[in-house]
Formats: C-alpha cells, sequence, structure tokens
C-alpha cells in the first residue's frame, strides 16, 4: 500500500488485534496516522506516536463491563451472579481482556471462575468446553472468541447441551457477535437474550445514519465496523481540513490536538474524541449490544439505549 500510494494522509484498520499490531508496525515506520478500533492494550503500549485507537481497551472493557453486567443481573432477578465460566481464544484482544479478570476483577467483585478454558483459532469442535461449562453450572458464560465460525460452533454445542437460547446467560466481546450471519446460521432463539460489549454501534440519536446505511447496504442494522469506519473516515477528513494540507505528519499533528464533541465525535460513545500521549481515546465508553427477537438493539449506555436489557432466564 505504501509503495503504491507514497502520497497517503492517514488510514484505518483491521477488525483484529492481532493483524493491527502486524500492521502498525509498518505504518508507523512510515509515519502514516493510524486509527484503530482494535481493542488489545498492546497496540498503544509500544511507544508508537502515529497509532490512534479510538475503542477503549480490552482492559477498560473488562474492568468496566462486568460490573455493568452484574448490576444488570441483580435489577433484573434480584440475584447478583456469583460463579462466572470463562472460554476464550489466544488472540492478543482475548488475552488482553482477561488478564484484569484473572488478576483483580473476579476478586473485586466477588466472583468465581468455575470455568476458564482456552484454545487456539480455529476452534474445531467445542465438545469438551461445553461439557466442563455444564458441569460447573456458572451463573453465567463469558465467551470470548474472535470469529463468527467460532461463534457459531460455541453457540451450537451449548444449544445441544441444553444450554442454549438463554437458559445460561451467555457474554461475549467484539462486534463479531452481532454479525447478521450468526442469526442467520444459528437461528434467532439460539442467540436470544446474549449480551455483547462492543466499542460502538447505532444508537439513540443516530436512527439517519442507520437507516441510510441499511438502505445502500441492505444490512438489517449498522454494528461496530461500518460504524468505526465512517467515523475514522470522517476523523480523517476533519484533520485533513484542519491541517490544510494532505501531509501525513501535519494530519497526525491535528489528530493528537483533538478535542471533539461534535461533529465526528457523535458517532462514537462518550461522544467526545480527544487522544493521550499514547493515543488512546480519552473517555472512551463501551457499549452493551443485545440479541432480542432476532435482532440487534442497544441497551447501554442510557444514553444511546433505545431499549432496555433483559437477563435471560435460567432453567
Amino acid at each position: 500500500m505504501i509503495a503504491q500510494e507514497p502520497g497517503v494522509s492517514g488510514g484505518f484498520g483491521a477488525w483484529l488485534s492481532t493483524f493491527t499490531l502486524a500492521v502498525t508496525e509498518v505504518t508507523e515506520r512510515a509515519e502514516i496516522p493510524w486509527f484503530t478500533q482494535s481493542y488489545s492494550d498492546l497496540i498503544t503500549s509500544r511507544g508508537f506516536h502515529y497509532i490512534f485507537q479510538s475503542s477503549p481497551t480490552a482492559v477498560d472493557q473488562a474492568e468496566k463491563a462486568l460490573p455493568t453486567i452484574l448490576d444488570l443481573a441483580e435489577r433484573t432477578t434480584g440475584k447478583r451472579p456469583k460463579k462466572v465460566a470463562m472460554i476464550s481464544d489466544n488472540t492478543a484482544s482475548a488475552v488482553s481482556f482477561l488478564k484484569p479478570i484473572r488478576a483483580h476483577v473476579l476478586k473485586d467483585l466477588g466472583l468465581t471462575a468455575m470455568v476458564d478454558e482456552v484454545f487456539t483459532p480455529p476452534l474445531s469442535d467445542a465438545t469438551t468446553l461445553i461439557q466442563k461449562v455444564r458441569s460447573a453450572r456458572p451463573d453465567f458464560l463469558m465467551a470470548l472468541s474472535t470469529n463468527v465460525p467460532d461463534d457459531k460452533m460455541i453457540l451450537d454445542k451449548l444449544s445441544e447441551f441444553g444450554l442454549g437460547g438463554g437458559k445460561l446467560p451467555v457474554i461475549g466481546n467484539g462486534g463479531h457477535w452481532a454479525m447478521p450471519e450468526l442469526v442467520a446460521n444459528a437461528g434467532k432463539q439460539v442467540v436470544q437474550g446474549m449480551m455483547i460489549i462492543t466499542a460502538a454501534g447505532a444508537g439513540k440519536g443516530m436512527e439517519d445514519i442507520e437507516a441510510r446505511y441499511m438502505a445502500r447496504t441492505k444490512e438489517p442494522w449498522m454494528l461496530q465496523e461500518p460504524i468505526m469506519a465512517y467515523g475514522h473516515i470522517m476523523l480523517l477528513a476533519e484533520a485533513v481540513e484542519r491541517a490544510k494540507t494532505p501531509d501525513r505528519r501535519k494530519v497526525a499533528e491535528q489528530i493528537r490536538a483533538f478535542d471533539l464533541r461534535d461533529g465526528p465525535a457523535l458517532l462514537f460513545p462518550g461522544r467526545h474524541v480527544k487522544y493521550d500521549a499514547a493515543g488512546r481515546r480519552v473517555d472512551a465508553k463501551l457499549m452493551i449490544v443485545q440479541w432480542q427477537g432476532g435482532r440487534i438493539v442497544t441497551t447501554d449506555p442510557p444514553e444511546m439505549a433505545v431499549t432496555a436489557p433483559i437477563w435471560p432466564k435460567g432453567s
């Protein structure tokens, strides 16, 4: 890309943290300002100057998401969960997400990990993993795979073992859990009630953008990936306009100076775009979306929620 487009002003990507870690080794050497939606804390822990991470980091998400989820469960059922099962792959995002959970979050919240299993993707068979979950009888499952085929395999196996369709609350992390292909292949009853921790998505105040996106692409809703892609292009355009030149170094200077609360900032949870010295977005908030009736709906944060969350009832 750099050889073919030597005048490039900036870019964005990739969807998977492991890929982003590799890509940004190249873009940093070329001094190309690079936006990413990827989660891994490693991305902005290397002392790079041209990387801008718009999502809450995986550690930040882990520390913020579980208290929110436990509060939701307690409000809905009157009982606070005490036992969790965790299944994750070993990609960079999942590793970063689980590090603080294992280190202190579980203890801080009074949670006991009944299952803590890690696999290398692609997942060939989820039987052993789900057998352990069923035997442990947790209050909820955190499923931290990072691609749709593995997601579907986990959900299918949960259903096979009588734990699907909301019988066991399931929490996922990342926009792939909200893909239309998942419900098309697994079925809406299988995904019903599943909650997904994500970095962006369509919510209150974004109805017009989502409607235009759906009309143009024929997709049933607007997820993290298109929202982030649209937002990053708008941020890059804003930086070029402020720099009054496409020069990549001057564009990067303008991105570092951002303190936006309108325009493109309205596309991001928290509605504030400012990056710290490491390249992390200040005040970045996570979102929680949920499968309800075969559709993805935003349930948190409150200012972007379009409906109330539900906590699946156990069998």
